[in-house]
């Protein structure tokens, strides 16, 4: 039914993927595989659902609707099979954002927060930005596989000073789905030492290959009472500049706090397209989604034959979530800046340097994927023809 080989000319739209090349590379030929939104089209039913709300000659101050939460909450039934109540959905601006509020709601300034590189480099960001103290248990890699360091974790999170673990489930960049096992040891842990767990899911819906994603939240009462979980349909949908996330908040005393907090910032209106179009996405949008995780799953596997065929130097494993490759180009034997240098003038690729995801990302490059199946095809080559120069230099 849709077409995801269509190519979107998305220069000159504002596009921070595309319109900033040329201030981030240096260069605006590179093909742009970075920034985490997709260059399929934003759904039909999402366009029209805003087509229909502009018609309206009035764009005031708006409120969610019934309709809104009941989307939500259908969604979050039937694809992850958690039931959750109207008054226990807050709005955020985003997630980073929802994330940077949890930090000021619930922590103070020099308390410890942890975090699991390598992973989303915001992470970092909105923890030392409030002037708390940044945390590290860095995941255990191991042939490209990656698994978390739980007599590490217990370490970080028994420190008296340590009163946060942030997580990424599924996992940016490694896309590493959490296993039940593995999700319910965090839980025990910050339960054991009285620690707020901040579950990014964003990445939620889009999990690969059979494997089933598990909200944390939805393990056990003990789960649900230390955790806020952060959602949102931008990265299911592409829809990333409408301002559509949303965190779960079970634990009525800390929703009560969260909600607070975000008041005092005045943040909590969100706008008036941002919520059609969620309301649309979650109630429309199932087969588009599937026909979308069909694509991207052959797309990850032309990437798996190509590099295997033409470049065995550059490792992967298959993403269980996102449309987010983690390349480990280490075998290249190049600095991280040598080899960023490489993708951009030598292969006109724009990538995502590893090391920003912090420790752990040293000799990796983050792919995005999704992406018409023609411009991964050029992009491969692209980097085949460039590696090929360089050896017989």
């Amino acid at each position: 039914m849709y077409n995801f080989d269509k190519i979107i000319n998305r220069e000159n739209s504002h596009s921070v993927k595309y319109d900033l090349r040329g201030e981030h590379f240096g260069k605006t030929d590179v093909i742009p595989m970075w920034v985490a939104d997709m260059d399929f089209e934003t759904p039909h039913f999402i366009r029209d659902a805003i087509k229909q709300r502009a018609e309206h000659p009035i764009y005031g101050y708006s409120i969610k609707p019934n309709s809104y939460y009941h989307s939500i909450k259908n969604w979050l039934q039937t694809e992850h099979q958690w039931e959750v109540n109207k008054n226990d959905i807050c709005f955020s601006p985003g997630v980073v954002p929802g994330i940077a509020l949890a930090i000021t709601a619930f922590t103070e300034p020099e308390d410890q927060i942890v975090v699991q590189p390598p992973v989303y480099f915001p992470f970092f960001i909105s923890v030392e930005e409030n002037k708390r103290k940044l945390i590290h248990n860095q995941l255990i890699e191991e042939n490209n596989n990656y698994s978390i360091d739980f007599r590490d974790l217990e370490i970080k999170l028994s420190d008296p000073k340590t009163k946060m673990l942030i997580i990424s489930n599924p996992h940016n960049p490694v896309g590493r789905v959490w296993e039940k096992d593995e999700l319910n040891k965090m839980v025990d842990l910050c339960h054991k030492h009285q620690v707020l767990i901040l579950s990014d899911e964003i990445h939620s819906d889009l999990i690969l290959h059979g494997h089933q994603h598990h909200v944390l939240a939805n393990l056990s009462e003990k789960a649900k009472d230390i955790s806020i979980t952060f959602m949102a349909p931008s990265k299911t949908f592409n829809m990333a500049g409408l301002s559509t996330s949303f965190l779960v908040i079970q634990n009525q005393a800390l929703n009560k706090q969260y909600v607070k907090t975000i008041e005092g910032y005045h943040l909590n209106i969100g706008n008036v397209f941002g919520n059609v179009a969620l309301e649309a996405a979650y109630t429309h949008g199932k087969a588009w989604l599937n026909e979308l995780i069909s694509y991207l799953e052959q797309n990850i596997e032309t990437v798996d034959a190509f590099l295997k065929e033409h470049l065995p130097q550059i490792t992967f494993n298959k993403p269980q979530a996102t449309y987010l490759l983690w390349l480990n180009c280490k075998e290249l034997g190049w600095s991280d800046d040598e080899l960023s240098e490489f993708f951009i003038q030598e292969a006109s690729l724009g990538l995502n340097k590893g090391s920003i995801f912090g420790l752990g990302g040293s000799g990796y490059m983050r792919m995005n994927i999704a992406c018409p199946l023609s411009t991964l095809t050029q992009a491969l080559k692209q980097l085949e023809r460039a590696i090929s120069k360089n050896n017989n230099k």
